[in-house]
């Protein structure tokens, strides 16, 4: 009887943590897929600041411009934002799916 009444308590549970679990998943995915656009985004912004720095320098001579240069680097500089963002969007999707499934967050790099 003990048995059966505690099997019917831990059952209900269970599901409770599957479905808080999916919950989890499923907002850290979110999380990853924004920190995708962000990248392919920047990535796009940075190309088009890019083949405008070439337009700026008609020479041939594998020296750029002032302002080609100029260019190139906030180009860059739009790149490793967005990166940084990106990495802070993944870091905050590890401690959603740590926190779902009950595992202590696990220490990032930087």
């Amino acid at each position: 009887m003990r048995k059966s009444t505690l099997l019917l308590l831990a059952v209900p549970g269970l599901a409770l943590a599957a479905c808080n679990d999916t919950k989890s998943e499923k907002t850290a995915d979110a999380l990853e897929d924004q920190a995708d656009k962000v990248r392919a985004s920047a990535d796009a912004t940075a190309d088009a600041m890019e083949d405008r720095a070439d337009t700026m320098d008609n020479k041939l001579d594998g020296v750029d411009s002032t302002a080609e240069q100029r260019t190139e680097d906030k180009a860059q500089a739009v790149r490793d934002k967005a990166e940084n963002k990106a990495d802070a969007l993944e870091n905050k999707a590890d401690v959603v799916r740590d926190k779902g499934t009950g595992a202590s967050p696990t220490p990032t790099r930087t």
